[in-house]
């Protein structure tokens, strides 16, 4: 257990209170984080500096002095461990009253990344369209939320939607009614309720042992629709409660694909944290660095390098990120890529390499880049050949 008044104890006390579980850093408990990743979480929540950013150390472990720099506050955390569980975030957050925090990750920007055309930068007459992109369904991204009508619901899913009942008939309610059932799109209640940010009814079914797998009509968990809309207290709710953030939809999307596809780098860090597999695929071969790539979310790609994403993934078309970076026409996210360690000559199933690509579309900057790096490599190899007893002594 860690020592009263240190930061670890404080992340631990922090989680506790906000994710109403119980109030310990056992071990032993499977499906909870090590201490450092929890302290790491507790940082994504509230530890934040303002300007939202992660610790830059490899160390997941926030410094002393996040403390003082946070939104919250010294004081504000004291105020919290002194006032036990039933203290909330917006009673020790210095934020106004008025705005409720509803989202923990608050600093950062909500959706505004759906469109009815996904990735319509790529897919006009000029030098990007290369022939590439109609091989890729988009469909996937472009309804995130659930269209309900009151009429297609029963008590407990209009409950769950809408989250307007007293917590005491909400309590009364589940325990005659099967948590479980589903209505005409195979969603449960806890799909809808974490689809529309109603955390504290997703915790009340989770105390109800509601199924945490259960698919609705795009074999979409609840924590799937909740990364999707966005709404960061029930992903963080879900997680913390053993939900596989693995699990794919029917477009073979993970719940990190579309944190990807969001730009949502705190979601993301999130489900890396509680083990989301960073080389999922989806049905056209994308991981989520692919998705990055293929969406020019040149942040994210960022990202995901630094997680130590594989640079070489090959999609179900053959297609490197590489290729698809350059049928994207950025220079700046091939430059990005050609300082890893990547293979430039891989070919598609196409025959095609990146420079042809590159040439095809007459993206000259791009072009002049694959031909300076070949010649760096080309001469780092020439070099060690005409070396071989010293590299052999390094």
């Amino acid at each position: 257990m860690p020592q009263s008044g240190s930061l670890e104890f404080i992340a631990s006390c922090y989680l506790d209170l906000h994710m109403g579980v119980p109030f310990c850093l056992s071990p032993s408990e499977p499906s909870r984080p090590e201490a450092p990743q929890r302290l790491a979480l507790a940082w994504t929540l509230g530890l934040r500096h303002q300007s939202g950013s992660w610790p830059p150390s490899s160390n997941p472990v926030a410094p002393e002095c996040a403390i003082a720099n946070s939104h919250v506050g010294a004081d504000g955390w004291q105020k919290c461990l002194g006032q036990g569980l039933g203290s909330t975030v917006a009673e020790v957050c210095s934020k106004p009253a008025a705005s409720a925090m509803k989202k923990p990750f608050g600093l950062r920007s909500k959706m505004g990344k759906w469109c009815c055309h996904c990735f319509s930068c790529c897919r006009g007459s000029g030098k990007s369209n290369v022939g590439t992109w109609a091989d890729y369904d988009d469909c996937a991204f472009e309804e995130p939320r659930y269209q309900v009508r009151r009429e297609d619901l029963d008590k407990l899913h209009r409950a769950a939607w809408w989250g307007k009942v007293p917590r005491a008939d909400l309590i009364v309610m589940l325990r005659s009614i099967d948590v479980n059932q589903t209505d005409k799109e195979k969603r449960t209640a806890l799909h809808l309720a974490s689809a529309n940010g109603n955390s504290e009814i997703v915790k009340l079914l989770l105390y109800r042992r509601c199924e945490l797998h259960a698919f609705d009509s795009k074999k979409r968990t609840a924590l799937i629709k909740a990364v999707q809309c966005q709404e960061d207290e029930c992903v963080l709710t879900l997680l913390e409660h053993g939900t596989d953030p693995d699990l794919p939809d029917v477009y073979g999307n993970t719940a990190l694909h579309y944190a990807v596809y969001n730009e949502d780098k705190l979601l993301a860090k999130a489900l890396l944290l509680y083990g989301a597999d960073i080389e999922a695929k989806n049905k056209c071969g994308l991981t989520p660095l692919s998705l990055a790539v293929y969406g020019q979310k040149e942040k994210m790609m960022k990202f995901l390098i630094k997680k130590k994403a594989n640079v070489n993934a090959i999609d179900k078309f053959g297609r490197t990120v590489l290729i698809l970076a350059v049928c994207c026409g950025s220079a700046s996210m091939v430059g990005l890529l050609l300082d890893q360690d990547i293979d430039v000559f891989c070919q598609d199933k196409s025959g095609k390499t990146a420079r042809d690509y590159a040439v095809s579309s007459q993206h000259n900057i791009i072009c002049q880049l694959l031909s300076d790096y070949k010649e760096k490599q080309m001469s780092k190899k020439f070099s060690e050949n005409s070396n071989p007893g010293k590299e052999a002594e390094e």
